[in-house]
């Protein structure tokens, strides 16, 4: 049986995974265990793996079938080739890998941190709002020098990981 990609509406995996589960089709989505990082506090939480997307089995990709999946609330669309043509679906190896990635209890991290030279925008801290470019990185310490252009001087601030994100 053919494995298709559902793309959801953001944020809305768990809802769309309850809502095609109750539908009895079979439903895959896969998430990973991340320390959440707050000002204030950490702890584990589990997300998806892929945010905006899961996966489903589908014996059939007949009208009734999509119009079941696609009529669900959160489903954008099933991927597949541009203007509604036929859903493209996952080979089966690669689902297998990404259960055994999930069963295997390996740290997997998604990083989207900016790299040296790239604009970044500061989302935390007194300087919440205001854009520069990354001029140092520490990845394992998670800080971030950012260089910042203020009437023609640069000034190099350091940051923390939750408080810059890649423009």
């Amino acid at each position: 049986m053919p494995w298709y990609a559902v793309h959801t509406r953001s944020r809305h995996e768990d809802r769309v995974y309850t809502g095609l589960s109750q539908k009895s089709i079979h439903t895959f989505l896969p998430k990973i265990e991340v320390w959440s990082k707050r000002k204030d506090r950490r702890k584990r939480i589990m997300i998806p793996m892929f945010p905006g997307y899961l996966f489903v089995e589908l014996f059939s990709i007949d009208n009734q079938t999509k119009l079941d999946v696609l009529k669900t609330f959160g489903v954008v669309r099933i991927l597949g080739k541009p203007r509604g043509a036929e859903p493209i679906p996952v080979p089966d190896s690669k689902i297998e890998a990404i259960q055994r990635i999930i069963q295997s209890k390996v740290e997997v991290q998604q990083i989207q941190y900016p790299k040296i030279g790239e604009p970044a925008l500061i989302i935390d801290g007194p300087f919440k709002g205001i854009e520069g470019t990354v001029i140092s990185t520490d990845y394992k310490k998670e800080l971030f020098v950012i260089s910042i252009e203020l009437l023609q001087r640069s000034v190099a601030i350091k940051l923390e990981g939750f408080q810059i994100k890649k423009i």
